[in-house]
């Protein structure tokens, strides 16, 4: 199956990421990336939307129809906000997005980068993991042909590319020791891309993919 996908996220790390593992795979067609502002690639399989407000797609949403797959990449840090705050940009968002991908596209598989740690049973002590946990939850009611949730580690950045966050441009140099000694927290982000193609194509045994799960599907 060729892959028509959108991808959101696509100026921070994990979508830059992604998105690089999409513009180079042959399985992959078309890709559309909704940005707040432009990440600056071009591509002849690529298109951009900028749109400000992603709990509003109304305008928008002529312009997702027919798409297969989305690999939902945004996200923001919990560090200095309170609940209701995280849960608006964290939940609320994604489950709008979710809801008008769907009306428009009922045979997509939508895949949600999520986080190691993610409370599933939405009870925990940690506010971001019970939020994220609601989220993934939630998603898997929607009714998406497939659904996913990613809940990747530690990810080495992709060579190159320009969105790393800071933490992982002074730690990155030992990866290959973390890699040996806890390789359930360990990936590149060139895996993580990889893994969303070969689960739109290939399918998974379980929705929620921890880290080894997406290094093994990474492979094929």
């Amino acid at each position: 199956m060729k892959i028509r996908t959108i991808i959101t996220g696509a100026t921070g790390m994990v979508g830059e990421g992604v998105l690089h593992e999409c513009l180079q795979h042959a399985d992959v067609e078309k890709v559309l990336v909704i940005n707040r502002k432009p990440c600056g690639v071009k591509h002849p399989k690529l298109t951009e939307i900028i749109h400000s407000n992603f709990l509003d797609f109304s305008p928008i949403e002529a312009q997702l129809k027919g798409y297969n797959a989305c690999y939902f990449c945004l996200g923001v840090s919990s560090v200095g906000m309170k609940e209701p705050e995280y849960t608006r940009f964290t939940y609320d968002l994604t489950m709008h997005v979710a809801k008008t991908l769907i009306k428009q596209n009922p045979d997509m598989t939508f895949i949600y980068v999520s986080g190691s740690g993610t409370d599933s049973s939405e009870k925990g002590n940690l506010m971001w993991a019970r939020v994220k946990g609601k989220t993934e939850n939630d998603l898997f009611k929607l009714g998406f042909k497939k659904a996913y949730a990613f809940r990747p580690g530690f990810m080495r950045p992709t060579p190159g590319l320009k969105n790393v966050l800071g933490f992982y441009k002074y730690v990155n140099w030992l990866f290959p020791t973390m890699r040996i000694l806890a390789p359930g927290f360990m990936s590149t982000l060139a895996e993580i891309g990889l893994a969303m193609i070969n689960v739109t194509n290939q399918g998974y045994e379980k929705q929620i993919l921890e880290v080894k799960d997406i290094v093994k599907i990474a492979k094929g």
